[in-house]
């Protein structure tokens, strides 16, 4: 029996199978981190009324076969009440990925959704950290779901392609 299914597999690998998917973390690191408080010391004397205003960015680059650097851009500005910039808070946290036997759009789902949400936690972590260390409340960021922004980039991705494609009048 353990012949037959070592012969059927053999068969199988032969037809032409689809190449298994290979999923490995490299390296998780910050690439860039900035804070900056251009208001302190006047800031800490006034009612706390924060509004915060959340940048979220990801982009990818081909290091070599297979091997993918994807990075995580935070951009944390916070005003008190309708005030100046209280403080800004930047993390561009990045990990390098190797990744193989994907067809193209599991590749950019990858790279454009998976991959964030492994880098989402740590950069969060950053921005809460510079935050306590320049001495305001912590700012819990809210999880994100990256594959609903994933799922509507290529939504634009896809109109604007088919309104290139639409012949004018």
């Amino acid at each position: 029996m353990a012949e037959q299914n070592q012969n059927n597999q053999a068969a199988n690998g032969a037809q032409g199978e689809q190449p298994q998917v290979q999923f490995s973390l490299q390296r998780i690191y910050v690439k860039d981190i900035s804070f900056e408080s251009p208001k302190a010391p006047e800031v800490f004397q006034a009612q706390w009324n924060p509004q915060v205003n959340l940048d979220l960015n990801t982009r990818h680059t081909k290091l070599q076969d297979d091997i993918y650097e994807v990075v995580l851009s935070l951009s944390a500005t916070v005003t008190n009440g309708d005030k100046d910039t209280t403080f800004i808070a930047e993390v561009q946290q990045a990990g390098i990925f190797a990744i193989s036997g994907l067809d193209e759009a599991g590749m950019r789902h990858t790279l454009g959704a998976f991959c964030p949400n492994l880098l989402f936690p740590y950069a969060r972590e950053a921005i809460d950290n510079m935050v306590l260390r320049g001495s305001f409340p912590p700012l819990m960021l809210s999880p994100v779901n990256f594959d609903a922004l994933y799922a509507q980039a290529e939504q634009r991705r896809a109109n604007e392609a088919a309104g290139e494609n639409q012949p004018t009048n």
